[in-house]
């Protein structure tokens, strides 16, 4: 069964943003010799994402700490578009906003954006070193995306939780909250 959805105050989420603008970059924390796992619990069922420090241990560093800290928690899926991918991890939820930090960019050959559930960061723009907090998994293939994008994990459940998000395109309904993100919970092996 679906976990009860807690009543999450967008106030609250949203005041989050820039929340770590004073303190920058966490420091690494994150052992990359070891296994992290990211569940992502939804309305509908948990997304569970086997995380790559080994190849980009910045990134996950990055994600498991705001994780950590609860950053993630009621924010929404704020961009969904069909066969292609939803983002998550703006606590305004209009895609501009985010931890108040960035790191660079980390790219691979290893994962290729060649198949659904690749977990990538989202940046602004072109800024390849503008990675902050949002992300995005794919709901379909699509090349293009291919060392482009900071991968930093992978699905191994709940990829059809994933498929089936509400699709909700800010730029055409800005005013409509995309379905929340519960929590994000780590699990370090």
């Amino acid at each position: 069964a679906a976990p009860a959805v807690p009543t999450v105050d967008p106030a609250v989420v949203a005041a989050r943003n820039d929340k770590y603008a004073s303190q920058g970059a966490p420091p690494m924390t994150i052992d990359p010799q070891k296994s992290y796992t990211a569940t992502i619990t939804t309305p509908r069922g948990d997304i569970v994402i086997k995380l790559r420090p080994d190849l980009a241990p910045q990134t996950v560093n990055s994600f498991v700490f705001l994780a950590r800290d609860g950053f993630y928690d009621g924010i929404t899926w704020h961009r969904v578009l069909n066969n292609f991918m939803a983002q998550g991890g703006d606590p305004t939820g209009t895609g501009g906003g985010g931890p108040g930090y960035t790191i660079p960019g980390e790219f691979t050959d290893k994962v290729l954006f060649d198949h659904p559930g690749v977990v990538a960061m989202a940046r602004p723009g072109n800024d390849v070193n503008g990675n902050g907090s949002q992300f995005f998994i794919t709901t379909a293939p699509y090349a293009s995306l291919n060392q482009q994008y900071t991968v930093f994990g992978e699905v191994t459940q709940g990829q059809e939780f994933v498929t089936s998000i509400p699709l909700r395109d800010p730029d055409q309904n800005p005013t409509t909250p995309g379905e929340q993100i519960v929590k994000i919970t780590i699990a370090e092996q």
